[in-house]
């Protein structure tokens, strides 16, 4: 195992996080308990995880509307994100982001938005400071293939390529843009290939192998660092649920054997846990544990957000602007 049996173990336990996590948040859905409707990031776990452990928690991150499994990823508090799912004031956005805006600035997470590439430019913005203060850290910016297409995605690339800003671009290519394949709407096969035009490296790997890519960010990351420059990673992966989790649209877009076939041959944690086996990395009584650890911490997660209170009316005009002091 490349990773190395502690990292090898942390990944499949952060894997396992994202999706109790949101295991949890579909039983909230039916149970009326959420003030809104989720995007899950169930089936793209390896992707997510292989990409986040390739950074450190000073690390900088920006996500999308996708959004519970990149701060869980990088190591945020499950109580206080389920919190912030049901809008109570111990979240980590005191109940005011709900679940497609989750930050924790603890953790590197700057932020996520359901404004399709807004957070790119985000990302470059926090590469570009930390190029300005010298700091050594890094901004990992995901986004997905519909992302791609975007005007702000390609001028984000062209300007930290021309600065050489520390920024590592993921895209999640999960193969839908909501109801929209990739390749109706993209004019390359591999989005990856695009990084050329600007001059920078560009990969694909396999989004359900979290070893692939946890190698090709970790590279990506290391070249970042030595003030190399951007690289554009591509994760070829795929998402088990709808879009939105709810969500019913008029006429089926996706093929109910395509979704099965994916669920059955190409599970992230399924494929990563026999490999743990396969290769002596643990047994079955340990890999057992860690899911029931993992349980026991989303259940207690609920617990936390269910029992947490609502903000006061007046924390609704808190926050709304930073003062910042300014020495003479």
């Amino acid at each position: 195992m490349d990773l190395g049996r502690d990292l090898a173990i942390e990944t499949l336990r952060r894997m396992l996080r994202i999706r109790r996590f949101e295991e949890a948040t579909i039983e909230l859905f039916h149970a009326g308990e959420l003030p809104a409707m989720v995007h899950l990031s169930i089936g793209q776990e390896a992707a997510i995880v292989g990409a986040c452990l390739a950074t450190t928690t000073e690390d900088y991150m920006t996500g999308n509307h996708r959004s519970h499994g990149h701060p869980i990823a990088k190591g945020a508090d499950v109580n206080r994100l389920m919190a912030e799912l049901l809008g109570k004031a111990g979240g980590v956005c005191k109940g005011k982001g709900g679940s497609m805006h989750l930050a924790d600035f603890s953790v590197g997470s700057l932020g996520e938005s359901g404004i399709v590439g807004s957070a790119i430019p985000v990302a470059v913005g926090a590469g570009l400071a930390a190029d300005v203060l010298g700091n050594g850290r890094v901004a990992l910016c995901f986004f997905g293939d519909g992302a791609a297409n975007e005007g702000v995605f390609h001028e984000s690339m062209n300007l930290a390529a021309v600065w050489r800003l520390p920024v590592v671009f993921f895209c999640e290519n999960n193969g839908w843009a909501v109801s929209v394949r990739a390749e109706e709407l993209t004019s390359v096969e591999n989005i990856s290939v695009r990084a050329a035009g600007y001059g920078v490296p560009g990969v694909t790997v396999d989004g359900q192998d979290p070893v692939a890519v946890h190698a090709a960010v970790r590279e990506a990351v290391d070249r970042a660092r030595r003030g190399e420059g951007p690289s554009l990673v591509e994760a070829k992966t795929y998402r088990f649920h709808e879009h939105a989790y709810g969500l019913r649209l008029r006429n089926p877009y996706r093929d109910e054997s395509e979704v099965d076939e994916w669920r059955r041959e190409r599970d992230p944690i399924d494929l990563f846990r026999r490999r743990l086996l396969a290769e002596g990395v643990a047994g079955e009584a340990e890999l057992a544990a860690i899911d029931a650890e993992v349980r026991a911490e989303i259940d207690a997660a609920v617990e936390f957000a269910r029992t947490s209170p609502y903000p006061e009316p007046e924390e609704a005009y808190r926050d709304l602007y930073y003062v910042a002091e300014v020495s003479a």
